[in-house]
Formats: C-alpha cells, structure tokens, sequence
C-alpha cells in the first residue's frame, strides 16, 4: 500500500475555518471587544470590588415580584380591558404584535412621569433600548455617506449598534454643560463638506453614561433648535433620569419637543425588573410614502424588528406592565426605595473621593460631582489602561472602568469611570480604600520614574 502525505492542515479534520476579513468589518472594531474584555475582567476576580458595573442593585429586586406583577396584569387584561380567558392566553403565550402589547400602559406612564404626550402607536416595544437603538440606526442608515452624532464620551452600546447598523458616529464634545455646541456645529459642517449626511445626535440628557452630565433646560431648548436649523434628529436616550438628587427634574427633551424631532429611547432595566430585558422607542415622527399613506416612523421600525426579533416576549412585557399597574403608572412612585438608594450611594462615593483625594487637585487627582445617575468620573496623572486594570483587580482587588471604552480622546487616558449602583455604602469605602492604595502605588512610581531617569541635557 502507497502511503500518502498528510497535508499539514487537514480541513476536514479541523472543521470549516472562517477568515475574520471574510465576516462582517464591524467584528473587528475594538468597541465590540469592550464589553467581552470588561465582563471577563470581572468575572476573573469575583471578589474584587467592582466599581465597574452600571447594573442596578440586586437587593431591589426580589424573585416574588415577578408572579405578584404577572398576576396584576392578567388581572387587568380580564377586569379593565373585559378580556375572555382565552383571549388574555393568546395575549401571553402566543407571539403577539410586532409594536408590543404594553403600548397603552407605557404611554400612560410617559404622561404621569414625564409630561409626555404620545399617541400609543408610536411606541414601539424592544427586547431592551440596544435593540431599540439598533432599530433606529439601521432605519436611518439609508446609504453609505448617513452618519449619527453622539456627544462624547458616549455609551459604548451606541457605537456598536452603529457600527453594526453601517453607521460612522461622529463624536461632539461635550464641554462642561453637556454639549459644546460650537463644536456640534463644526463637526455638522465638516461632516457635510466631506460628504457625509448626519442624520441624528444621541444624546443622554440626564446624568449620562459615562460622564455623569446632565443639559440644563436652556440647553435642552437650544438643542431642539438646533436640530430644528440643521434638519437633524435627536436620539433621547433616558435611563437614569429618575435617580436624581431632589429637587424639581428638568423636562425630557421628548416633552419639550414639538417638532417631532426628538426619538425617545426608554428603558425598564434601571426602573423596573433588568432581567425581564424590555425597553420601548417613541417614534412619532411622519414617514411620507409615494406608495401610500404617511406612516409614523415606528411603523417602519416595527418592520425591521419583525425580521430581528420578531416581537418582544409578551410574558417579560406582562412583568413589567404589573409593575406600571402596581404604581398607577409611576416608575418615579415605584422607585421611591431605589432612587433613596442610589442618592445615598452618590454621596457616599463622593464624600469618600473627597476624604482620600481632597486638596490633591494640584497633583492632578480631580473628579466632577453629577446631581444624579450611577457614575463619577475621576481624572488621574498617570495613564489608565486596560492593563491597570488588571493589575488593580489582581493586585488591590477594585475593578473600576477605563474611559477610553467610551472615547479615543487624549484626555480618557487619565480618566476611569466609577460607577456606585451596585454597592452598599460598606462596599463603596473598601472600594475606594482599595483604590486610593492604587492610586498611592501609582504615584510612587512615577515618582521615582522621574528620579532615576538619566539626566539627558546637554551644555
């Protein structure tokens, strides 16, 4: 018998291999890997305190709420809506409409909590905001030379649903009142005299991820003006608006709005139940059709969701319907525990930096002071990396999360994000202990970095 050579790869021994330039370009982007790499960090040192989730705490969810709300909403649907049992079985075992079955409720809670007056088929409901945001991009996205603003630093979920969607985001800074609105301007004219078309600008008004920022309501009036001047949309995403510090909350951007130019994003991951996986777009703007009709934007979006996720679980909508209905529709009633908690969290974070790091601004050790949301940025005088990361989970057991997963600016290099969410105040003080001997060691190094560097001048 002639023996044959082993070829030194065998394609059918090793399975079918696929080349990574073969596959979709936005794979490679390195905003996709930020999530993957943050999530394995810290599932690698489970006993570290992490600073680094922007997840709601556990201990205000309880495991028994979930058949209490699922039962207040068949309640409703047989007592208020006059539903037959099968109809109300159909209702939450079967498929269900594209837009949702929660419409109704969901704009109800928009009027009592935010002043936000929609008509219920505008509101399209999402498995999360990511798929509602992915929604909005991939409608806009009409060619190659469409492009989305974000006000940067931004959610790192906007870029990969942008990048996926086809989309260049086109950063704005955001200055110290949230959005520099001379650099909005330039970034419209250059996107334009280099061809693209910017079609919308996501913002978060309310204490946004990562920065912590809010818009005061004169600048939210003069953001609706100037999308208004520059034909543009805005993308309103709103999940932290409710966990302020007191006080009378600004108006949504949506509730100020009325030129249709502003699409709201909403979410019941920080309000509701996060496991449940449900959010909404308001999309009430008019799509002119030479074929028909006008039709609302949230119908086009509900034709790309049929062919994404074909609807959202109605029993995860029931879940949080339950919970609306439990509160006359007030997340704001229903979160009075929550934002109690997340308000006590804040200060304790922020009197903590102040005990370890007050007077040391001259040093270069500086942190802003949102009046809400879930994170404080602190800016740092040595880079912060990935690999610090690491070190500081392996090493000083805290995990927090570098900035530069939300921008590639010059000035992330020296700014991590905390986030306080997640923590009792017990935890947020070993934290920031474990953090400021980081910070201690780092310093350290840097100082006799410089002492030992040879001296290179020349006479």
């Amino acid at each position: 018998m002639t023996g044959t050579t082993a070829a030194p790869w065998d394609r059918r021994s090793q399975g079918c291999e696929l080349r990574l330039d073969d596959l979709h370009a936005s794979l490679a982007d390195p905003v996709l890997e930020s999530m993957t790499f943050l999530n394995e960090v810290s599932g690698a040192y489970p006993d570290a305190v992490s600073f680094a989730a922007g997840r709601p705490c556990d201990d205000l969810f309880e495991t028994a709420s979930v058949q209490r709300c699922l039962d207040r909403y068949t309640r409703y649907l047989a007592v208020e809506q006059g539903r037959s049992a099968e109809r109300i079985r159909e209702t939450l075992l079967q498929y269900g409409p594209t837009k949702g079955v929660i419409g109704e409720l969901i704009a109800r809670n928009l009027a009592v909590d935010e002043g936000i007056d929609v008509p219920v088929d505008s509101i399209v409901v999402t498995v999360g905001c990511q798929e509602a945001l992915f929604l909005v991009l991939r409608a806009l996205c009409a060619t190659e030379h469409d492009a989305v603003l974000a006000v940067s630093p931004t959610y790192m979920g906007l870029t990969g649903a942008a990048r996926l969607a086809g989309m260049p985001v086109l950063p704005v800074a955001s200055g110290s009142g949230g959005v520099d609105f001379a650099d909005l301007r330039a970034v419209l004219d250059e996107a334009r005299r280099t061809g693209l078309r910017p079609r919308a600008c996501y913002v978060v008004p309310d204490f946004a991820n990562p920065t912590g920022l809010s818009l005061s309501v004169e600048d939210r009036r003069r953001l609706l003006r100037v999308a208004e001047e520059e034909d543009l949309l805005l993308l309103e995403d709103n999940p932290y608006g409710l966990f302020d510090d007191g006080g009378a909350p600004a108006p949504t951007l949506k509730a100020l709005d009325t030129g249709r130019r502003v699409v709201y994003l909403g979410s019941f991951a920080k309000t509701a139940l996060p496991g449940a996986r449900v959010g909404f777009v308001v999309a009430d703007q008019r799509v002119g059709d030479v074929r028909g009709g006008p039709l609302l934007f949230a119908d086009h979006l509900a034709k790309i969701k049929s062919m994404v996720t074909v609807n959202t679980s109605p029993i995860a909508q029931a879940v949080i319907a339950g919970k609306l209905l439990e509160s006359g529709c007030s997340l704001r009633a229903a979160n009075e525990r929550a934002i109690a908690h997340y308000r006590g969290n804040r200060r304790v974070l922020l009197a903590g930096l102040e005990r370890r790091f007050g007077g040391t601004a001259a040093s270069g050790i500086h942190w802003n002071a949102p009046a809400g949301g879930f994170f404080v940025v602190l800016t740092v005088p040595f880079v912060v990396d990935d690999r610090l990361l690491e070190r500081s989970a392996q090493e000083f057991g805290v995990l927090w999360t570098p900035l530069r997963h939300f921008h590639d600016g010059a000035d992330a290099r020296h700014r991590l994000r905390l986030s306080c969410s997640a923590l009792t105040p017990a935890w947020i003080e070993e934290g920031l202990d474990r953090l400021a001997a980081l910070v201690a060691d780092r310093l350290t190094t840097r100082s006799e970095s410089r002492e030992a560097a040879p001296c290179t001048a020349t006479y």
